[in-house]
């Protein structure tokens, strides 16, 4: 291969040449395609994909971090556009996206041309192995762009006027660039300084405070999801109030604000989670069942009623009760992989509790669908059609990494190191109705389990394709 090799990669989508370019060259785009598995963080960007654009990321090889910058080179709208490493592990490194019309829909083609330190004397199986790591991370990449725009399609046919709550959280972070790749314009409240120059819009929560001046005055969305983290820890009675105040005074605080705009916003989309049912073993549990007894239910209840006042001043309000969000990025699933470093993967008591959950990108999708289709008002269960037991969800995880599963942590001992957290979250369950949110024309990415994570943990199956090198 001499000095230097080229890997490309193709697909085709359903869609114009020209409406795979402005994807790509929208906020956001570069965040939407880093693959779930890979430790990387986009540390700054400016100027897009124009020439002089620049991006610069942590990234890690193995458990060793490095720092990637590349810089656009070349522009042609709806054509094509190339970057180039500045800083990074290769000797040299070009991309080109190549976007052009067919009969079909669009193909992309994406061409690498690249060369390692001492490349030349470099083994085969080296380059080898680089190939199958970039035919992972372009499957992921494709197959998401390809899942973003038929969801655009649906959902973004008009550019919307957004306002978000919890940006910095897991969901947050992950919603943003769906939204701005869609090309909706969005805004943040936030409760530090903001940067106004980046949309962002002072607010606390706690002392009652909304800076309405700096809130666009044609808002069409709002999508709250800030509220402390209930976390996986034992419960004190100080936490269980911060959990309290910080969903029902700042829900309250915002639904009020809205209602009391000049042109309210078409739509109020408040995070909820099935933690509402609290511990419940009738299968099926849909939107008209009446909470649970636990405390995570009476704080579920009490931030559902906290949304009220947008419902009363006619604004169409969607309580979003989220089910175990599943990602290595945040969550259950981190900290699950994260206590099991050498695959040590135990159920919790006897393993019998549903666990509903639903994938990251499914939850951001059911966000932007419960957004634009004006059918659905009030509670809706944003959970996977496919629940599964405590014991399955271990088993499925342990079977897609190759590793074994081990005898069952007993109830007492999980009581006895986390008190009450233990009792209402890892030994409690419920399932969940999804008939409401797919009777409304929602299609799920991964309805079942182990396809979802064999996506987010890169444990499918790769060949090289024809044509690809």
């Amino acid at each position: 291969m001499g000095n230097s090799d080229t890997f490309i990669f193709k697909s085709t989508f359903p869609c114009l040449a020209r409406d795979l370019y402005d994807w790509h060259s929208r906020p956001g785009a570069l965040e939407r395609l880093i693959p779930p598995w890979e430790r990387t963080a986009v540390l700054s960007k400016h100027g897009g994909i124009r020439p002089g654009g620049r991006a610069e990321m942590r990234m890690h090889l193995g458990p060793f971090p490095y720092r990637w910058a590349a810089r656009h080179v070349e522009d042609r709208p709806g054509v094509m556009f190339r970057d180039i490493q500045e800083k990074g592990p290769f000797s040299s490194w070009s991309h080109s996206h190549f976007f052009t019309d067919t009969a079909e829909g669009s193909l992309l083609e994406d061409r690498i041309a690249f060369s390692l330190p001492a490349h030349a004397l470099l083994p085969g199986l080296v380059k080898k192995q680089v190939h199958r790591i970039l035919e992972r991370v372009f499957r992921y990449r494709h197959a998401t762009l390809r899942e973003d725009l038929i969801l655009h399609a649906s959902c973004s046919k008009t550019p919307l006027r957004i306002l978000v709550t919890g940006a910095s959280g897991v969901l947050g972070r992950a919603l943003l660039p769906l939204l701005t790749t869609g090309g909706h314009q969005v805004w943040t409240l936030v409760r530090h300084r903001p940067a106004l120059e980046k949309n962002e819009v002072y607010w606390d929560p706690l002392g009652g405070v909304i800076d309405t001046q700096n809130l666009p005055p044609d808002l069409d969305g709002v999508i709250h999801l800030a509220g402390e983290y209930i976390g996986l820890n034992r419960w004190s009675e100080e936490k269980k109030r911060k959990v309290v105040d910080s969903r029902t005074m700042g829900t309250s605080l915002l639904a009020k604000t809205l209602g009391a705009l000049p042109v309210p916003p078409k739509v109020f989309l408040s995070a909820s989670a099935v933690g509402f049912y609290g511990e419940n073993r009738q299968q099926g549990l849909d939107e008209d069942t009446a909470p649970g007894g636990h405390f995570i239910s009476r704080i579920c209840d009490l931030w559902e009623k906290s949304a009220a006042p947008a419902q009363d001043a006619g604004i169409r309000t969607v309580l979003l009760r989220i089910g175990v969000v599943l990602t290595p990025r945040g969550g259950a699933l981190r900290q699950l992989l994260g206590a099991s470093p050498f695959g040590i993967f135990r159920s919790f008591g006897k393993g019998d509790q549903c666990v509903s959950w639903i994938g990251l990108d499914d939850t951001l999708g059911a966000l932007l669908h419960c957004l634009a289709n004006s059918t659905l008002n009030g509670p809706v269960n944003i959970v996977a059609p496919a629940p599964v037991t405590n014991r399955e969800m271990m088993q499925t995880v342990a079977r897609v990494l190759g590793r074994p599963v081990f005898p069952p942590l007993p109830a007492w001992l999980l009581k006895t190191l986390y008190g009450q957290m233990a009792t209402e979250i890892l030994l409690s369950g419920c399932h969940v109705s999804t008939a409401k949110l797919t009777a409304s024309g929602f299609q799920f990415r991964h309805p079942e389990m182990e396809g979802l994570l064999r996506r987010q943990l890169c444990r499918e199956p790769v060949t090289i394709q024809e044509g690809e090198k």
